[in-house]
């Protein structure tokens, strides 16, 4: 059963790229115009959104150079220490809604730490997986067709990634203690 599934997903990519511009052909599609026109579309929207996610990078980096991180993290570690949940892994909650690069540095720092096979690499490897960029997909997608006005998406979006951080350390404690 393993060598199956591993020769389709072999073959999975290269078959839809093949796939696909012969379809578009046989449909009489100008294959190859339309990858133009949808390159200049990909080329436009990048230019758009350059000065959305300049703005958040700048605000990512006056973030963790303030200190502000140490000292949410300082006010928060005897309740964390009293329920049970690894301090080490709480930045995770606030980087990964902000900076899936950011993210990622930091769940690799914490598994060449602590191991991969410790509590502390098993949550931060699953809080990676679990939730999203929130504020890196809203910046792009709706400063991409300019809505102005996120605030909803934005109170989801954070509330959705608290679920999947809380979900994530819950799980792995319940599972792997």
């Amino acid at each position: 059963m393993y060598s199956i599934i591993s020769a389709i997903s072999a073959w999975a990519i290269p078959a839809i790229i093949v796939f696909i511009p012969l379809y578009a052909y046989f449909r009489r599609v100008p294959v190859y115009e339309s990858f133009v026109e949808g390159a200049k579309d990909g080329f436009q929207t990048s230019i758009n959104i350059i000065p959305t996610l300049v703005g958040m990078m700048v605000a990512i980096s006056v973030f963790r150079a303030s200190g502000a991180m140490d000292w949410i993290l300082g006010f928060l570690r005897p309740f964390l220490d009293w329920i049970g949940v690894p301090s080490e892994v709480v930045p995770l909650a606030f980087l990964r809604p902000i900076t899936g690069a950011g993210s990622l540095a930091f769940t690799t720092d914490l598994i060449k730490t602590y191991g991969p096979d410790s509590m502390i690499g098993r949550i931060a490897s699953t809080i990676q997986g679990s939730t999203d960029t929130t504020l890196y997909v809203l910046t792009v997608y709706f400063g991409a067709v300019g809505i102005r006005k996120g605030r909803y998406a934005l109170k989801v979006g954070l509330f959705s990634d608290l679920v999947g951080f809380v979900a994530a350390v819950m799980i792995c404690l319940f599972i792997f203690s």
